[in-house]
């Protein structure tokens, strides 16, 4: 229906266009193509449309348009002197809107332009622009960089006024450093320098910052002085909003600090009654965009048609007769489908404003959706990495002790500690894949183990957890099972350990069952039947359907008695459909629950020719002896552990708690590999790592990190690090890793 309107929409404009194309060939044809080539073929007129719609209109959409169209002529004519100036343009357009990587593309290419001829102003001015969105994402090497680029091409070209521009900046880095009398003197040379009425903003801003300066050093009578100079020199110029906005609000606050209400409340209601008129702009901007939207199409309808009319000028002259004849023949055919629609375009109308109606309501719930996925994202993201860093003190410490010879007695300690950290480490991995499972599937593991001790540390492991309960855990193993089984021993036991857990939690002073049974066995397979009982308070019928759904616990009193998220049996029913099976559950209130399910495993050696004793790989103590490492890392925690697993193995270790000091140090020092946090105060992992690059290639540097590895492996290796370590790391994989890097560094 849609596409028809927009049929006779079209076939309106040809006609109306047909008509003006007779006028003009019975006409003034001849002069009107004359006038079209003096103001449509030209990179100058679009980048001069562009900036009116950036600058006055604030309408950003056309001017990007314009810009493109400008950029696309230059390209067809070769005009490569004016490339760089619609990529200038372009890359300010972005700039405004606040997309800074799109800006900092174009300002480069800008550049590359630029650079092929003798330096001038325009090449000075990217060089400025790209600067300034660095210094905006907060990359200040990068920004002063680029900002004295700037500054010698002005010196040159000895435009005095535009090195005030970039002082300006030069205070804002010093400024946001806390070194206030470096940014102090910049903006005060800024404010004695410039000598042009086109650069009252910067001179504005720069006392605006100032006062900021005075505020952030509690010298409010003196932030009040250089504050009211801002408002002065604002309103005797363009009055320039944002700045007068910044003022404003600074002004309401210096008061306020100085006990001085009422002046405070007067400049608190000039805040507010510009940013409701700055408010009504973008309102009205916005309600307007479809109208200027139309009224934009119709310009490029006919500069596009003008085009064609120049290139065609000849022809059209040649066959004006039969133009004409033709016209009155589309007039005629047009008036009468005009005249048979006229009834159904109404309707249509009406349906196309309801569709339009339905498309932004479908627009604003994609919206809300990706905010909200990408809101669980970033939280997923945060909890991993805050339980993964504790977790690798936990595990590298116990590690530590269990190297150190401990009394027998205190080895069943550490063995738990060491399974439960583990196991928790797991639980977490597994809880990220889980969350993921509509766009990737969680790996299944097939791993031979014994079902015996794995229900024997999970025994272990709730000693204490029953003590505290006064509940009895009773085990019932199936005595037929004669093989070790073949499966996923992580999810097998976090479902078990879940099930456990609520059991004990919701049975105090009573009994928990875990039974195991053998239901039916083949040569190479084995089903066994899982059961999870207790004799609690058990689960009303009215909640056994919504158990299983996430941040259910029956009711808010049981939640508030005995705690918990709501989360496990939620994580349990997702783990049991990944092992192919489905979980049951009885439950009477006050007399208990049972939970059960079944898996078939494959079968594995005989439990009669299998050794209980572990067999650890070990890597070559050569290679590790003498070796020199540094390391980076800012947690004391982490040092301590990695710092004596290193010694452990006669590795030199030098600690560096921050990427600036490791830069400098490895300028002057060499070392046989580089162990780099990727979160680190000041210049973090990656960007330490992408400068150290630029003066050595060779040193091998492996990033230690708790964030994913999955989702950043790929982003960690393009700074130039040579390997990932997932923080908490298995010490037998940490020792590989280094040996392989460390052996290479011998060749």
């Amino acid at each position: 229906m849609v596409n028809y309107l927009v049929k006779i929409i079209h076939l309106k404009k040809f006609f109306c266009l047909i008509l003006l194309t007779t006028a003009f060939i019975i006409g003034k044809a001849q002069p009107l193509y004359k006038e079209v080539a003096q103001i449509n073929d030209s990179v100058d007129y679009y980048l001069e449309i562009a900036i009116f719609n950036k600058e006055d209109k604030k309408s950003y959409n056309k001017a990007i348009i314009y810009t493109e169209k400008a950029i696309d002529y230059a390209k067809n004519e070769k005009l490569e002197h004016k490339l760089g100036d619609c990529y200038l343009v372009l890359g300010r357009i972005y700039y405004d809107l606040n997309k800074l990587d799109d800006a900092i593309e174009n300002f480069i290419r800008s550049i590359n332009i630029y650079t092929k001829k003798e330096a001038n102003y325009n090449l000075a001015f990217a060089y400025y622009n790209l600067g300034k969105c660095y210094l905006e994402s907060n990359k200040i090497e990068l920004s002063e960089i680029y900002f004295k680029k700037a500054t010698n091409i002005y010196e040159k070209l000895n435009l005095k006024d535009a090195i005030q521009l970039i002082n300006l900046q030069k205070g804002i880095i010093q400024k946001n450093k806390k070194q206030y009398e470096a940014a102090s003197k910049l903006f005060q040379n800024v404010i004695d320098n410039i000598e042009t009425e086109a650069l009252l903003d910067v001179e504005v801003e720069a006392f605006l910052l100032l006062g900021e300066i005075e505020t952030e050093k509690g010298n409010p009578y003196k932030a009040i002085e250089f504050l009211e100079s801002a408002l002065k020199l604002n309103a005797s110029g363009n009055n320039n909003t944002n700045l007068q906005q910044r003022i404003l609000k600074d002004l309401m606050q210096a008061y306020k600090n100085i006990d001085q209400f009422s002046k405070s409340q007067f400049y608190a209601e000039k805040y507010i009654q510009i940013s409701d008129s700055i408010g009504n702009f973008f309102n009205t901007s916005l309600y307007e965009n479809a109208y200027d939207k139309i009224q934009f199409d119709k310009q490029l309808q006919t500069i596009q048609q003008l085009d064609e009319e120049k290139k065609s000028q000849q022809k059209t002259l040649r066959f004006s007769k039969l133009i004409s004849i033709l016209s009155i023949a589309l007039i005629s055919i047009l008036s009468l489908l005009s005249l048979s629609l006229f009834k159904n375009n109404k309707i249509r109308i009406n349906t196309n404003k309801l569709l339009k109606e339905k498309n932004k309501e479908l627009i604003k719930e994609k919206e809300k959706a990706e905010l909200a996925s990408k809101t669980r994202s970033e939280f997923l993201a945060t909890v991993s990495h805050e339980l993964r860093t504790p977790l690798n003190a936990i595990n590298g410490i116990t590690y530590l002790l269990l190297q150190e010879n401990p009394k027998e007695s205190q080895m069943n300690y550490l063995k738990s500690l060491e399974f439960s950290g583990n196991y928790l480490l797991n639980f977490i991995n597994d809880i990220l894949e889980i969350n993921r499972l509509e766009s990737d599937k969680v790996q299944i593991e097939k791993i031979s183990f014994n079902i015996n001790e794995l229900v024997e540390n999970l025994s272990t492991s709730f000693n204490e957890f029953t003590n505290e309960n006064n509940v009895t855990f009773h085990v019932s193993i199936d005595k037929s099972i004669k093989n070790l089984i073949v499966g996923d021993i992580t999810k097998l036991s976090q479902v078990l350990i879940n099930l456990i857990n609520n059991a004990i939690k919701f049975s105090k002073n009573g009994d928990v069952w875990l039974n195991i049974k053998n239901t039916h066995q083949t040569e190479n397979q084995i089903t066994l039947f899982f059961e999870v009982k207790d004799n609690g308070i058990g689960i009303p019928f009215e909640k056994q359907e919504s158990i299983f759904e996430s941040f259910s616990q029956g009711s808010v009193e049981i939640n508030r008695t005995y705690g918990g998220t709501g989360l496990g049996l939620s994580i349990v029913k997702k783990l049991i459909e990944l092992l192919d099976s489905t979980i049951k559950l009885q439950s009477e209130p006050n007399k208990g629950t049972a939970f059960t399910f079944e898996i078939t495993f494959d079968k594995g050696n005989s439990l009669e020719n299998t050794s209980s004793e572990e067999v650890t790989t070990r890597v070559d103590g050569k290679t590790f002896k003498n070796k020199n490492v540094l390391l980076v890392e800012d947690n004391k925690i982490n040092q301590m552990i990695t710092c004596k697993m290193l010694e452990r193995k006669a590795i030199n270790c030098t600690i560096i708690d921050n990427g600036e000091e490791a830069i400098e140090h490895l300028k002057t020092n060499t070392y046989d590999l580089v162990l780099m946090d990727v979160h680190l105060p000041g210049i973090n992992g990656t960007e330490a790592t992408a400068i150290i690059r630029t003066f050595d290639t060779k040193t091998p540097i492996i990033a230690l990190t708790a964030i994913s590895l999955n989702e950043n492996r790929e982003m960690l290796l393009s700074y130039g690090m040579n390997e990932v370590i997932t923080k908490p790391f298995v010490p037998e994989d940490f020792y590989t890793v280094l040996a392989s890097y460390l052996t290479k560094t011998e060749e």
